[in-house]
Order: structure tokens, then sequence, then C-alpha cells
């Protein structure tokens, strides 16, 4: 009997992709999302590359309890990959309630729900914000978690905390996995689904797009006076699909019962830092475009570089990043392209 997963906040840049690699892994999928950040074009794309036109989809808000509590009545979930959360740093600083409210309080009815279900699986959505500026590179999973510098990012770290709480007193009834993100990017080789932010991108590669197709004037390159080899910051920049198929290894491995502890932490990220200079560099090369960009000053909160050491992901999920940034960045530009309509 195939297994369902529900993919709260389904619509989604991430969630869209995760949708497709479930299906193609033979789950059974839910797609829950309120569109308070998105629009129907990812769930669409996920029904075209798929073919699956009968894709359920509930159009729902995760703070709403009942609703929560009737869409697992309605549906016989196995595991739950809870996406649902406003995500923007500098909004949290400005609106920090508002944060606090949505991302919690749409987490904990998801886990009581699930919890009065028994024998649902979580997997929670999580970051490498939750290590801050971190004392040594590459971080692992055991690398110190230090204070969030944003509201968005202190709402990373309680909902891990929530959830390994709430696993160690459920008797058994859950059962966690932390995946914590490093940086995003890219979009499916289809073009068909992508990165599609609401007016000014806050994420690096959709303003590259953005700027080498004309839609915005100059990319801001904020700081160049970093300690790093060419002066700008250093990321893990990891191909959205290959962070998509991380999501089905670990969904495999709770409902399998192959975990080793009830709630397990993983770095998701390829191991190979680079720095925005290197990212822009190449984008250039390999789509043949320029990119108009220039120095700005340091944007606060930024971090001078974190990567991951993805071993244990490695080894313990057997999961592996494996598309080369060339490949992230080709299609990139493709998905921009067929925004364009060229």
């Amino acid at each position: 009997m195939k297994k369902t997963v529900l993919v709260s906040g389904g619509a989604g840049f991430i969630g869209s992709h995760v949708t497709v690699e479930l299906l193609e892994a033979g789950y059974d999928v839910v797609v829950a999302d309120n569109f308070s950040n998105c629009d129907h074009s990812g769930y669409e794309g996920v029904k075209k590359i798929t073919g699956r036109e009968d894709l359920p989809l509930v159009e729902m808000d995760f703070c709403d309890a009942a609703a929560v509590k009737a869409l697992f009545a309605k549906y016989p979930i196995d595991a739950v990959i809870h996406f649902a959360a406003f995500k923007a740093v500098g909004e949290s600083v400005e609106k920090p309630l508002m944060y606090y409210k949505n991302n919690l309080v749409s987490f904990m009815n998801v886990l009581e729900a699930a919890q009065e279900k028994g024998g649902v699986n979580v997997l929670f959505s999580s970051s490498a914000t939750v290590y801050g500026e971190p004392d040594a590179v590459p971080v692992t999973e055991a690398t110190p978690r230090k204070p969030a510098t944003s509201p968005y990012g202190n709402t990373k770290t309680m909902c891990e905390d929530i959830l390994q709480d709430t696993v160690k007193a459920s008797g058994g009834k859950l059962r966690g996995i932390l995946l914590r993100y490093f940086t995003p990017i890219g979009a499916h080789p289809s073009a068909l689904i992508g990165e599609l932010p609401r007016g000014v991108p806050n994420n690096l590669v959709p303003f590259i797009t953005q700027t080498a197709i004309g839609k915005r004037e100059c990319l801001n390159v904020f700081g160049n006076d970093y300690p790093t080899p060419d002066g700008t910051c250093q990321r893990d920049f990891i191909d959205i699909v290959d962070l998509a198929r991380a999501h089905v290894f670990a969904v495999t491995r709770m409902i399998k019962g192959e975990m080793k502890q009830p709630c397990e932490v993983f770095n998701v990220g390829t191991g190979r830092p680079l720095s925005v200079m290197e990212l822009v560099n190449a984008f250039e090369k390999v789509n043949g475009v320029k990119v108009p960009h220039k120095f700005a000053p340091r944007r606060a909160g930024d971090i001078t570089a974190i990567w991951a050491d993805p071993t244990k992901a490695n080894t313990e999920m057997g999961w592996k990043a494996t598309r080369t940034i060339e490949e992230t960045l080709k299609a990139a530009w493709a998905w921009e392209c067929h925004l364009a309509g060229k």
C-alpha cells in the first residue's frame, strides 16, 4: 500500500520541488497551502512535470487548529513535511509578533494533530541559520547552535526544540527529523517550476537572473571586504533538486523505521563553499550573459562564511548532492527565461 505524505506549504519554491520528487519516488502526496507567499503556478507546474492531474490540493491556514485536525482526519497521512512558515529575515525584524505567531502556532498545530493521530513521522524544514556565525567551518550537526540574529531565525531554533521535546514526550507516537538547509538555489530542469519571489527578491540567485534579463538595473553585492579569498561572503549553495531528494531519503528513513534515534538532525549541503562573486562569475560564464553589478556596504546580519559538512547525511541517509553548480545555474536561467516567455 502506498504511503501518503502531507506537504504543508507545498506550493512554494521548496515545497513544489519536494512534491515532484516524492511523487516520482512512488509516494502519494497531499499539498496544502494558503498561498500567502506564492501563487498556483508551482502547483500547476508539479502536475505538468509528473502528469498527476489528480494531485490533492487543500487551501488552508495551518494556524487554524480545527482545519489542521480536519485535514489529518480526511487523509491517511504517514508523514508530514512542514514548510508552511513566513521566511523573510528583514520583515521578521519589523514584525516579530507576526512571525512568532505564524511560524510557531502553525507547527504546534501540525504536531498536535500528528500526535493525536499517532504513528505520523514529522520532517521539519530547518536552516543553517541556527549555527549563526560559526567558530569553525565546515559545520557538523554537533556544531553548537548560536543565538539567532532575527526573529525568523529564532523561530527555526524554537521549532527544532518544540519537535524534539514533543517527540520525546510522545511515547513513540511521533518520530522526527530536522533537515538544516544551507542555501537552496536553481530550478527544476524542466523549467516548469522554480523560485518566484514576490516583489524585490531577498535571495541572491533570483536577483542575478532578474538583473541578467533586464528586470533589475544592477545587482548589489553586499560587502567586498570580508576575510575571504575575494572579499565576498561564502555560502554552501545547494541545487533545489538535490535538496528535494534529501526529503525523500529522510521520509523513507522514517517510514522504514531505519532511524537510530526518535528525533534526528541532518545538514543538507554540498560541503563546498562558493563566494558571491564566484557564483556571479559562474552564472555569466555558463549562460553567456552579463550581470551588471556593483559593490555595496555590508548588510546587517550577514555572516562571513558558512558551509556544511554533509558526512552524516551522506553516510547515514545515503543521500548526496550530485548536481554541479553549472547545471544549477543553467536551470535558474532557463526558469527566468520561461517566466519571461523567451
